[in-house]
């Protein structure tokens, strides 16, 4: 009797790998900025399926080498969701299917997110690399850069067009769960701000405050409209 090895299935599974590293994040904007852009896809998305958002989630690329951590992380042509527990961690021999986007929001303390991070985002062939440093003074705050030829290229602009996401990304002033500071948000490609769910929940109530008051300056009682 001939027995036919398969590699893949004496990998382990997601379910087997640890989903912590029991590191703690750095510092709130770590764990937000990730967080509002995942939000703001789920609302801008709502009926697709084939895409995921990775918050501070681990990405094991090799069964023998710990996973590498990026604050966030957009992966499209992969289920959302599997089942009601989720992805413990996105397993590449599982997904078989690289992030299209890294984002790393860099701390004070450095972390390599500029050179050892860098390097290995490109050896992985992660296509886009987006870096956001809220303090930077002197340089640019946010960078994205996209593998071309095995090399990292720099993108410009605010927002910057990620062709292959279908959506740009880039920074600007605004109010998030009541913080008013610079955020990163998603944008069309007309360079028009998608709404977070916030601002979509605030214009769905104006709307409605402004339909009460019309039928009540029409002698008509809201209330009394199921």
């Amino acid at each position: 009797m001939v027995f036919e090895y398969n590699r893949r299935a004496c990998l382990p599974s997601s379910e087997e790998l640890p989903d912590s590293d029991d590191t703690p994040v750095d510092n709130e904007l770590q764990d937000l900025i990730p967080g509002l852009l995942k939000a703001t896809l789920a609302m801008a998305w709502p009926d697709r399926m084939d895409w995921f958002f990775g918050v501070d989630m681990g990405i094991y690329y090799d069964p023998d080498e710990p996973a590498i951590v990026p604050d966030g992380f957009l992966s499209l042509g992969v289920e959302r969701f599997y089942d009601e527990y989720l992805r413990p961690s996105y397993v590449l021999w599982e997904e078989e299917k690289l992030p299209t986007l890294v984002l790393e929001v860099v701390s004070q303390n450095y972390r390599g997110e500029y050179t050892t991070k860098k390097a290995k985002y490109a050896n992985l062939g992660v296509l886009y690399y987006v870096i956001y440093h809220p303090i930077r003074r002197r340089k640019p705050r946010l960078e994205a850069y996209k593998l071309i030829n095995g090399e990292y290229q720099p993108l410009q602009g605010n927002p910057i067009w990620l062709a292959e996401v279908g959506l740009g990304i880039g920074m600007e002033r605004g109010t998030y769960q009541g913080i008013n500071r610079e955020w990163l948000y998603w944008y069309n490609e007309q360079g028009e701000r998608l709404l977070t769910p916030e601002e979509q929940a605030k214009q769905a109530q104006q709307r409605a405050e402004l339909l009460a008051q019309r039928l009540r300056a029409m002698g008509v009682d809201p209330d009394s409209i199921v």
